[in-house]
């Protein structure tokens, strides 16, 4: 083999190439990104368009669907959701995630454009925008004061802090929660208004014709030009009460004061925003699309230690809620899983070869392998995140592997005497075939990874082509470094310690013990047939015994409990059941068992309420956070008039809703989806799998119809128009103008005394003007009014009207058997024609199930012809694979003795396995065909192959297994992940090398006596020749 001759030879240079290596790989790693999972935001647009006043029936019917219509022929839509409510019509289309956002979003704004002449002539145009996947906030700072309002405190926040907050990298917007903006409030007194014979639009029209500032053209002189500007007149609540209205019947001036109460108030008092306790405005980050968690976070806070020393006395600014803890925390325990991994490592090298040399000697390749891969991971545009990381643990198992294989060989002659030059040089080229076959079976493996569609294949491109570049760089090690190590570092002794010793004893015991029983075994053909058999039943038992999901429950030490009030529930209603919940709160936070509480009413989209809750450190807290969910989840049903559950946020949750299971029903009209929707709802309550089920469609929402007698307002000359106008102003608010107070501007707001309209009858005296006769008309001639309920917001998904059930999870069951009890309720009780879809994490567990079998397939199909074209046969390969569902059985049984799921982590490990299985039958099947070459006889050829490569197995396999431990006995931030990948290795390896030893030799006496080695031909061409 020319690499492992050269560095022999020109040790020198075999140094020099592998510090390159380690160089451009340190360079990589400062260089390289850190982030919590690969970059898997999907590419979203959003079309947002108002029709100010229209239902939601008629926004679906008019504006959702014709802009639906018109973009469902853009190339790479994967799903669009939509959204019709009063006066709003939303869209969220998106895209695959190979498809350029930009591209996306002006295909959309050209379609869209089309669109416009078939909308109605009062709708306002399309909104077209990029958008982030669910836009979450990633950190809330919280700013509180024993000096100032929550008033004041906001206008501080939006003067002085949220702007220096914007200009932060990565940062693409600043949420202001809880917070209360200036406004001038004029609220309407409706007995002056009728005294003075003053109507709503008498003030309007009054307080936009008066409160302008307007340029008024210029003046020139014959050396300068004076610009004039008619200024506002109109500064403060006393300027707004002297404003004049109209003229009395005795001719005294009406002002303003006179019919309404001004003063400077909270644009919109009706929000809570609470934090352990005690009021406050929370500064919500919401990050760029493409930025970096971590790296936002760091620079917001250092922000945040720069606004603290210029706040005013009294004022603080802390960190809250805060998403990068648990991604730094991970992270974190990933480096000490490798660090110990690679310590696990040595220490079963040392006790295997008891020779301090020769552990010195993997113990530097793995090093050199790992921080060589962090080139190619830069040069892909990859990052570090916890699949790259997760993949270098994996990865250190087989890093050391190669070096292993080479190093026992050489130690095995230099034992038989050989010098350590020439034990190294023939060492390395004895076994360079099977360093180098061994590796592109494991490349084979993880290359099919990359061909992985969607959220999957985008986070296991990175994994698998992490381990690949680790596994490559080792093998270009093993076969430079280590031999040229080996020849100036390896002695032959004896070991002196007495373990040692007694290990080398039992070892050779072993050995002889090994030759001795495959003798027998590889006479009996039914046996082995019988242990094939007998997995391949196993595996697909077990297989259909175990539960899947997309991603197993991680404790990620924070929730988010939801409040849903009643259907039109008004704002005291949720703040008095808010309350409630944060005190059950408080009492655990004020234990020590919560590090904080934070509470808003509302809640964000328009629910009643939320509550952001955070656990203390995974070291010092009492209980888990799924056991706090269970036990409040419990007490919260106590809270009877709203309902209220917590869930956990999820890593890889697929954006949008936090619950796991998203069941979406499709069909032509809401009235009959809403009958599936109960009869699903119903059996779902049944089960025991699901809590906190709920669904996004629910005609509860109390509306008063007011109907419009046209004849008589005709007759009375009042046009519609301004009753309608009328109405919105008394009955909720309308914005006039607007007034500037220290050179920001607010809003001016004209709205009824809500104290005066308490039941629907008091609607009837309000007055409006007749055209014709300039007299005030009661309300009560011209409106009838009725009471009915309907639903706040119709749901389309995939241009079908749709009913989506959310769920979240019991302890215990997975997402997938639940989607398939849900499946098993619409089959059973729905009729045909009902349609079925999933969103969320339903709909990334539905996408990569069917995509991993593929992989599994495509990668043992690659597998086999690589190691053909290396065996130069179609039987050894076979023989090699059969370990594989002998790993497979290992692997599924660790999961079920666990507890755990077939998830993407196990999935993915599965795979790993089919290299992981094959390795050590390459190592015996390579050798026994080299035995033959050099003219043994086929079954002491065999026998000799397999009772020498006892060793190199058994280590391989130790060190593979130990890498692995690390991962089974995680705890902290994510170890629920690494835990199934770790079980899958550790269980699979295990139980797939002790069969191996058997297996692979028996097969092989009984498949390839009549097959060749991959030199038979040219041996039989160089006779022919010289014959």
């Amino acid at each position: 083999m020319i690499l492992s001759d050269l560095s022999v030879k020109r040790p020198v240079f075999a140094t020099v190439v592998n510090l390159l290596l380690v160089t451009f790989g340190v360079v990589a790693f400062l260089m390289l990104p850190l982030r919590e999972y690969p970059d898997i935001d999907p590419p979203i647009v959003n079309i947002s368009t108002s029709y100010t006043g229209a239902s939601a029936a008629i926004i679906e019917t008019k504006i959702t669907q014709v802009l639906e219509d018109r973009i469902s022929g853009i190339e790479g839509v994967k799903y669009v959701t939509s959204n019709s409510r009063v006066g709003r019509s939303s869209i969220t289309i998106e895209f695959e995630l190979n498809r350029d956002i930009d591209a996306a979003t002006n295909d959309v704004r050209d379609r869209i454009s089309r669109a416009l002449r078939s909308l109605p002539e009062q709708a306002d145009p399309p909104q077209v925008f990029k958008a982030n996947d669910d836009e979450n906030v990633i950190v809330w700072f919280v700013l509180q004061s024993e000096t100032m309002s929550t008033l004041q405190l906001t206008d501080y926040a939006e003067r002085y802090i949220v702007d220096r907050f914007a200009v932060v990298d990565g940062v693409a917007r600043v949420n202001v929660g809880g917070g209360r903006t200036y406004a001038m409030k004029i609220l309407l007194k409706r007995s002056a208004m009728a005294a003075r014979n003053i109507t709503v639009q008498d003030i309007e029209s009054t307080l936009r014709a008066e409160n302008v500032e307007l340029p008024a053209g210029r003046i020139k002189s014959v050396d300068r030009d004076f610009s004039i500007r008619v200024q506002r007149s109109y500064m403060d609540a006393q300027d707004f009460a002297n404003m004049v209205i109209a003229r009395g019947d005795d001719n005294s001036l009406v002002r303003l004061g006179d019919v309404a109460h001004v003063s400077v108030d909270a644009e919109n008092d009706e929000t809570m925003f609470k934090g352990n306790g005690k009021n406050m405005v929370g500064l919500g980050i919401i990050k760029q699309s493409k930025a970096n968690t971590l790296e936002v976070v760091k620079n917001a806070r250092a922000e945040m230690v720069r606004i603290k020393e210029s706040l005013p006395e009294g004022t603080t600014i802390t960190n809250s809620y805060d998403s990068s803890i648990f991604i730094q925390g991970s992270i974190d325990e990933v480096y000490n899983t490798l660090g110990i991994a690679m310590l696990m490592v040595i220490l079963v090298i040392f006790l295997f070869l008891g020779n301090i040399r020769a552990t010195f000697i993997p113990a530097v390749t793995v090093p050199v392998a790992l921080v060589a891969s962090m080139s190619v991971l830069s040069v892909l545009g990859f990052s570090i995140n916890l699949l790259t990381l997760l993949a270098l643990v994996l990865a250190i198992g087989l890093v050391v592997d190669d070096s292993i294989v080479v190093l026992e060989n050489i130690y095995r002659r230099i034992e038989k005497g050989q010098t350590p030059l020439v034990a190294a040089y023939e060492g390395g080229r004895e076994v360079a075939f099977a360093v180098i076959a061994t590796t592109l079976v494991l490349v084979a493996v993880f290359v099919p990874l990359v061909f992985l569609s969607g959220n999957v294949g985008r986070l296991f491109t990175e994994f698998a082509l992490a381990i690949t570049a680790a596994v490559i760089f080792s093998s270009f090690t093993a076969l430079s470094l280590t031999p040229m190590m080996c020849s100036k570092l390896l002695k032959h002794r004896e070991r002196s310690s007495s373990f040692g010793q007694m290990l080398d004893k039992g070892f050779a015991r072993l050995e002889v013990a090994y030759a001795n029983g495959l003798r027998n075994t590889i006479h009996q053909p039914i046996l082995i047939l019988l242990v094939v058999g007998l997995s391949f039943f196993a595996v697909n038992l077990l297989y259909k015994e175990l539960p899947s999901e997309y991603t197993p429950k991680e404790d990620r030490g924070n929730l988010i409990i939801l409040m849903k009030g009643a259907e039109g529930a008004s704002y005291e209603s949720n703040v008095r059941n808010m309350q409630k919940i944060e005190e059950k709160l408080l009492e655990y936070q004020r234990k020590g068992e919560l590090d904080r509480v934070i509470v808003r009413v509302p809640g964000f989209g328009g629910s009643g309420g939320i509550a952001i809750v955070g656990m203390p450190d995974w070291e010092t807290r009492a209980y888990s956070t799924f056991e706090f969910i269970n036990r409040i989840n419990r007490e919260l049903q106590e809270v009877t008039d709203v309902r209220s559950f917590a869930i956990m946020r999820r890593g890889l949750g697929g954006g949008g809703s936090n619950s796991p299971v998203s069941f979406v029903l499709q069909g032509n009209t809401y009235e009959e989806l809403a009958r599936w929707r109960d009869i699903v709802m119903e059996k779902a309550q049944e089960s025991p799998m699901l809590t906190g089920i709920d669904s996004d469609y629910e005609e509860t929402y109390p509306q008063l119809m007011v109907e419009i007698d046209h004849d008589r307002a005709y007759d009375l000359g009042v046009p519609v128009g301004d009753i309608a106008r009328t109405l919105e102003t008394m009955l909720g608010q309308r914005r006039v103008t607007t007034f500037v107070d220290r050179g920001e501007e607010y809003d001016v707001i004209v709205e009824g005394d809500e104290s005066q309209y308490r039941s629907p009858d008091n609607i009837d005296n309000i007055y409006v003007r007749s055209k014709t006769t300039n007299e005030l008309i009661p309300m009560s001639n011209l409106i009838k009014i009725s009471e009915n309920a309907t639903a706040s917001q119709l749901k389309r998904y995939n241009r079908l009207r749709s009913i989506t059930i959310t769920a979240s999870l019991n302890d215990g069951y997975a997402l997938g058997d639940a989607l398939d009890f849900l499946n098993e309720v619409v089959d059973e009780y729905l009729p045909e024609e009902a349609q079925v879809d999933y969103k969320g994490a339903s709909l990334l567990m539905k996408e990569s199930g069917g995509s991993v079998f593929f992989i599994f397939a495509l990668a043992l199909v690659i597998t086999y012809l690589v190691l053909a074209a290396q065996f130069e046969s179609f039987i050894h390969p076979f023989v090699i694979l059969l370990t594989v569902p002998l790993a497979l059985v290992g692997a599924l049984l660790g999961l079920e003795l666990m507890g755990m799921s077939l998830n993407i982590y196990s999935q993915i490990g599965i795979v790993m396995l089919i290299g992981l299985a094959a390795k050590n039958g390459i190592l015996i099947v390579e050798f026994a065909n080299q035995l033959r070459d050099k003219g043994q006889a086929f079954e002491d050829a065999l026998i000799n192959a397999a009772q020498q490569r006892l060793r190199p197995i058994v280590m391989t396999t130790f060190t593979t297994v130990t890498s692995a431990i690390p991962l089974v006995l995680a705890t902290g931030p994510g170890s629920e992940s690494r835990m199934v990948i770790g079980v899958v290795i550790f269980a699979g390896v295990s139980l797939a090398s002790i069969f191996t030893l058997f297996v692979v030799p028996g097969a092989y006496y009984w498949l390839c006596r009549n097959t060749g080695s991959p030199k038979q031909i040219a041996q039989r061409l160089a006779k022919e020749q010289q014959g």
